[in-house]
């Protein structure tokens, strides 16, 4: 990763980061799952924000990510009628919004890896982390005796919060798995990766691999959205009996036989290059 920075100028940098930021924004809009008692899964909003760390190192990362969370802070502001006094609303914006979200800025830190994917799925993970604690700590604390019973509030946290930032980082991390072999982010322009086939049949390999992604983002939406406790926000291993697994089967299996289709393609295409 040595010499990264070189041939991409601060204009590139900037238009880069407000992309992706009105990127992630879109995306922690539109939610894939919002969950009874509070919480949500969306198709891997912390990504563009991962990506510009891992791009262009974790101060830029930071930099972006902590204006993200002001767009978050602002877009959340009705969970502040929740709380009262100003020493509460302070932690909140600290810790759920502003502090939760810049630190994504953190998964950057891998970007010296030789792997690309491992790098950026270590971020993921990393980012998904760091977010959850940042929650944890808030749910402990200033939502204590609020939407988080005051005894036990620490363990009551540690799964509530699980119960949505689980899927919502395993959503995370295969999407970075994804797109880390998709384009090259190493890169002053952004291009697809380079490959010994000379590109012969990667489409259909980057095809077949979005339709496996799609359909494992349903599998684990699908899963995860049911084992929310609707009245305690605990996680509840018995919601796995409300899932809609017919749909799950048909999905995963059809998922399967697209997803198969488009590497044998993309086989023969590159045998026949």
């Amino acid at each position: 990763m040595k010499n990264k920075e070189k041939g991409i100028s601060v204009t590139l940098r900037l238009t880069e980061s407000a992309i992706m930021i009105a990127l992630a924004t879109i995306l922690s809009l539109l939610k894939l799952v919002e969950l009874p008692y509070g919480g949500s899964i969306t198709f891997a909003s912390m990504l563009p924000i991962l990506l510009i760390a891992y791009r262009h190192g974790t101060a830029w990362g930071l930099l972006t990510a902590g204006v993200h969370g002001i767009m978050q802070l602002l877009l959340g502001t009705g969970a502040l009628s929740y709380v009262t006094g100003w020493a509460s609303v302070a932690a909140v914006i600290i810790l759920d919004y502003f502090l939760a979200f810049a630190l994504i800025g953190l998964g950057g830190i891998f970007r010296g890896l030789e792997n690309q994917r491992t790098a950026l799925v270590l971020g993921a993970l990393l980012a998904g982390l760091l977010r959850y604690g940042c929650h944890v700590i808030a749910g402990a604390t200033v939502w204590a005796g609020l939407s988080i019973p005051t005894a036990d509030a620490l363990s009551y946290s540690f799964v509530y919060n699980a119960t949505y930032m689980l899927p919502e980082t395993i959503v995370l991390c295969l999407a970075a798995l994804y797109i880390g072999g998709v384009l090259n982010f190493s890169s002053p322009r952004l291009a697809p990766l380079k490959r010994d086939e000379e590109g012969k049949g990667s489409v259909f390999a980057y095809a077949g691999g979005a339709v496996a992604l799609a359909a494992l983002v349903y599998d684990i939406s699908a899963v995860f959205s049911c084992l929310q406790n609707g009245e305690s926000g605990e996680f509840d291993i018995t919601g796995i009996s409300q899932v809609n697994w017919t749909w799950v089967i048909i999905v995963t299996a059809a998922g399967a036989a697209v997803t198969t289709v488009f590497f044998i393609i993309s086989h023969f295409a590159r045998k026949k290059g």
